[in-house]
């Protein structure tokens, strides 16, 4: 029973994140298209807000609760190369996380030097990740 438990908290942290990973990058596309100090400072706040409020602790949740359904159930390494697959990507998704957080910081700091056409491009990197992820989880092609 615990082990359901974790599964759905994981699900639950996982669609946090995803919210996160979408919106902040379309929020960076807003902000790069601000053209007064106003709505600048908006973004920098909404920005922060969502990353430290929401986006970290989901993403932290998402792993505290997949390493422990893993730690409870360590046969899932040897179902095949899906699970396997999917920490790589998982490990990845971290890495776009922390790179949302270094953009996060030059908006902050008023460094930004890409227009709102890169972070449209940028938005879509979480997309292919999810479709990744839950094809892995659902199909377990391999």
């Amino acid at each position: 029973m615990l082990y359901l438990w974790l599964k759905a908290l994981h699900i639950i942290a996982v669609v946090c994140w995803f919210a996160g990973l979408f919106y902040l990058p379309r929020l960076f596309v807003y902000h790069a298209m601000s053209d007064d100090q106003p709505s600048r400072e908006r973004f920098k706040v909404m920005e922060r807000k969502l990353y430290r409020g929401i986006m970290l602790p989901s993403m932290i949740a998402t792993l505290v609760f997949g390493i422990w359904m893993v730690i409870l159930n360590p046969g899932l390494f040897g179902t095949g190369g899906w699970l396997h697959a999917k920490l790589a990507l998982v490990l990845m998704l971290v890495g776009y996380h922390h790179v949302c957080g270094a953009q996060l910081k030059r908006f902050a700091r008023d460094e930004n030097m890409r227009g709102h056409v890169f972070y449209r491009w940028f938005n879509e990197v979480p997309v292919l990740f999810l479709l990744a992820i839950v094809i892995l989880v659902v199909v377990k092609p391999f």
